[in-house]
Parts: C-alpha cells; sequence; structure tokens
C-alpha cells in the first residue's frame, strides 16, 4: 500500500450484485479447473501458460515489436491475471501517479484531496452506475472525464478506448498530477481502459499491460472487453511492424 494513499482503503465499499457474482462464477470455474487436475498438472499447465506468454511478450524497446509475437488467446491471458493478483484494496497505483480504484474510492472528496488527485476518470459514468460528474467534484481542483459503461460482455468499450487514454496521457504529463481511474468495484470497465492506455501510450504489447497492471492490483475484465483489448493489441502491432519495416526501407535507401 502506498502511505500517501493508505487512507483511501479505509472506506466501506458497496457491493454490485452483477460484479459480485461474475467474479463469484470466475473463481468457482478456477476451483472447479484446479480439482479436475492434480497438483502437478495445474503446476506444468501454469508453468506452460506463463512460459508462453513470457515468450510472446515483446520487449517494446528500440527495435520495436519482436517478430514472433502474436496476441495470445482469452483463456491464456486470463492466466496472468489469475498469477500473484495481490489482495482486492480500494485503490492502487498501477503505473506512477495512475491509480485504479473503486465507487468509494472516488466518492471520498476528502481523501481524494488529501492523497492529491488532480484528475477522475469514471469508467462507470451515469446515473444507474456511479452518478457523480464534473459538478461532484465543483470545488476541488480535480479534472473528471464520464465514460457511460456497462460491465457486460456485449458492450463496446472500445469506442472509448482512445479518447479515456488521451485524457490519462494529458494528465500524467503534468509531473504535479495524479490520476483516479475507477468504476464500482475497478476492477472490469476501469482497468480495461487502463490496459488500453498503457498499450495506446506506453507501446506495451496487451500482455506487457496485463503484466504491469496485475502485478499492483486484482483485476479481471470480462470476456467480451478482454476481446476487444485483443483486436486492439493485434491493430497497434500490425501498425508498429509498418512503422518498423518503412524506417527499415528508408535506412536502406540512405545507404
Amino acid at each position: 500500500m502506498f502511505p500517501h494513499t493508505a487512507g483511501l482503503t479505509s472506506t466501506r465499499t458497496r457491493k454490485c450484485p452483477q460484479e459480485e457474482n461474475r467474479h463469484l462464477s470466475c473463481r468457482k470455474e478456477r476451483k472447479s479447473l484446479s480439482s479436475k487436475m492434480t497438483s502437478g498438472e495445474v503446476k506444468t499447465s501454469l508453468k506452460n501458460a506463463y512460459s508462453s506468454a513470457k515468450r510472446l511478450s515483446p520487449k517494446v524497446e528500440e527495435e520495436g515489436v519482436e517478430e514472433d509475437y502474436c496476441t495470445p488467446g482469452a483463456f491464456e491471458l486470463e492466466r496472468l491475471f489469475w498469477k500473484g493478483s495481490p489482495q482486492y484494496t480500494h485503490v492502487n497505483e498501477v503505473w506512477p501517479k495512475l491509480y485504479i480504484g473503486d465507487e468509494a474510492t472516488a466518492l471520498d472528496r476528502y481523501r481524494l484531496q488529501k492523497a492529491g488527485f488532480t484528475h477522475v476518470l469514471n469508467a462507470a459514468h451515469g446515473r444507474w452506475n456511479v452518478d457523480t460528474g464534473p459538478d461532484y467534484y465543483r470545488d476541488m481542483d480535480i479534472q473528471y472525464h464520464g465514460v457511460e459503461a456497462d460491465d457486460l460482455p456485449t458492450f463496446d468499450l472500445s469506442v472509448f478506448f482512445h479518447p479515456a487514454a488521451a485524457f490519462i496521457d494529458r494528465a500524467l504529463r503534468d509531473d504535479h498530477s495524479k490520476i483516479l481511474v475507477h468504476c464500482v468495484m475497478g476492477r472490469s470497465r476501469s482497468a480495461t481502459l487502463v490496459l488500453a492506455y498503457l498499450m495506446i501510450h506506453k507501446d506495451m504489447t496487451l500482455v506487457d499491460a496485463i503484466q504491469q497492471v496485475a502485478k499492483n492490483r486484482c483485476v479481471l475484465p470480462n470476456r467480451g472487453f478482454l476481446k476487444q483489448l485483443r483486436e486492439l493489441d493485434k491493430q497497434l502491432v500490425q501498425q508498429r511492424r509498418q512503422a518498423q519495416s518503412q524506417d527499415s526501407e528508408g535506412d536502406g535507401r540512405e545507404l
């Protein structure tokens, strides 16, 4: 837990039946999977999955995207979320000055101000979700961006990927800014938008982004959102490879 946001974890959050049921179902699925396999088989299966993910995960540095990278399947990606996730808390820093939190965190104006947050991205904006908006923070030095999204596999969250990522990116360009991205539980909608930001603006693959977020917070986007992230990953990888190819051709002509 980060000292300057420790107070944010002391509040109690309302339970969202749909979110709770989905995550209970996820835990039951994992338990059922484990019960059908011996201990050795479980370890071997997980080891293979993580080794594969590590192999597929590129080091996005000067050389760009590795040639053999391909977007893993949904089940393989879900294993990355399950591996070593920290215990669920109200809010966590998942990238410098970038936090994922829940409804209770977003509603606690006093602690938000005390912790120094300057931006809030509400991924559950709207009357029937977390009904805050700019007016809720009107007497605070906080910039607000709302995304009216439902945590349903059929909901198209991808149309908000680039606008939300741009809002986060603008916020983090200021060294004194600190941004909270939240939904109801801080596990699906908000996590999906943060993953998209890391992919779009930090040149991460989906595997890299998941590993970065999951080591700091317990998150699990629904299957529909994960599918949309996979499509984004494929598009970005293709664009980067094309850019690399053009750069290589340009270097060849100069020689």
